[in-house]
């Protein structure tokens, strides 16, 4: 058997969505047809290669459903939560009564996996004085956050009866909740949630940030701590509202409501709120207050599911990059972050290691390593390495 660390990675630069192969190694980069060599990416940033073995084999034959958040820690490790709920009996094998094959059993919906890929620890579900999401196909748990004191932050959209956004210790003691399941009081209430995708939590100011972008249309901030309201915002910092909105047009004036799904959120070090608004196929900019810097858009013309399905920062000194992974799209974009223009991408569909199903969210730790979530049918987790390392 090859060994683990000499095994070869797929290879995948950003840049002119050419797909050449060269020496069994896939290339995304700038080429002419015949050439021999492809040139190099337009920066760095935007050139992986994938490791097909992380994470390891799960233990207890557990198996993975959709995997709907991925975060990383103060330690490099990477925590996900999935959904048990999206398995098919075929799938649990072992797990049906009475069972009807060898493997395999759901993997408790939050893992968290060491920098080299095994599972350290799992835990979650229905417990005492919280109301975990209902979970199964394309509803339930939505998002992870792990915050600066090492808590763990769990969402639960796409929305509805998925209105609740909770925080455990790092062992799954339950600590808070804000909002309630199957309550929701629209896009201005200021204790109940519509349908949270994301949580980020600023550590310089101990505030969590909701992406409440199901149902709702906003951001909005509680105090880390306490769960008190702070304030709320819609798109270029505009009051939300629930009313209907025109029809989707790419050639048409952006919609000042977010279209939603809010779906993404992160902070900057210097305070740049980053928000994804995957139908609008845009990314907005906002201070902490909620006032509106800038917008960039990927791929207009997506339709259905948009292109904007979360976002990342890099961990260089100056965070100049942002990875936006595009489930309708199959691929990871990788956008300058004061411009927000695309200077690359890697990834398109398929099943082998370094192609996408849906790919869902995206974490980085601090080597610069990226974290992959893929829902539907995908149903993992991927590990990209840069490929100047």
């Amino acid at each position: 058997m090859q060994d683990h660390q000499q095994a070869p990675r797929r290879r995948f630069l950003g840049g002119l969505p050419t797909l050449a192969l060269v020496a069994g190694v896939f290339l995304l980069g700038a080429c002419e047809p015949g050439e021999e060599t492809v040139a190099a990416a337009p920066d760095a940033a935007a050139a992986f290669e994938v490791d097909p073995f992380f994470p390891k084999v799960l233990p207890n034959d557990w198996v993975l459903g959709q995997v709907t958040g991925i975060a990383v820690d103060d330690r490099d490790h990477v925590w996900i939560v999935h959904r048990p709920g999206s398995l098919t009996p075929r799938e649990l094998g072992a797990y049906t009564d009475p069972p009807t094959s060898m493997c395999c059993l759901p993997a408790p919906p939050v893992l968290e996996f060491d920098p080299e890929g095994n599972v350290v620890r799992a835990w979650g579900g229905p417990g005492e004085g919280y109301e975990w999401p209902e979970t199964g196909m394309g509803v339930g748990e939505h998002g992870i956050h792990v915050d600066h004191t090492g808590h763990v932050w769990i969402g639960s959209g796409p929305g509805g009866s998925m209105a609740q956004v909770l925080k455990f210790t790092p062992d799954g003691e339950f600590v808070l909740q804000i909002g309630r399941a199957g309550q929701t009081g629209g896009s201005n209430d200021t204790e109940l949630l519509g349908g949270p995708a994301a949580i980020e939590v600023d550590p310089t100011t101990n505030e969590v940030y909701i992406a409440d972008g199901y149902v709702n249309r906003r951001v909005i901030v509680f105090d880390a701590e306490t769960g008190e309201y702070r304030r709320h915002w819609g798109a270029y910092g505009n009051v939300p509202h629930d009313d209907p909105l025109p029809a989707y047009d790419p050639a048409g004036e952006p919609s000042q409501q977010f279209r939603g799904p809010v779906h993404g959120i992160t902070i900057s070090r210097d305070g740049e709120v980053f928000v994804t608004d995957r139908m609008e196929n845009r990314i907005q900019v906002f201070d902490r207050e909620g006032n509106f810097l800038r917008e960039g858009f990927i791929r207009r013309e997506t339709l259905s599911m948009g292109s904007t399905w979360d976002v990342a920062l890099s961990r260089d000194e100056d965070q100049r990059w942002l990875y936006v992974p595009d489930g309708t799209n199959y691929t990871v974009w990788v956008l300058d972050r004061q411009t927000l223009e695309v200077e690359g991408r890697f990834g398109r569909q398929g099943r082998n290691a370094g192609l996408f199903q849906w790919v869902h969210n995206l974490a980085v730790d601090s080597h610069g390593n990226l974290f992959t979530s893929e829902v539907d049918t995908g149903k993992r987790v991927q590990k990209f390495v840069p490929a100047n390392r």
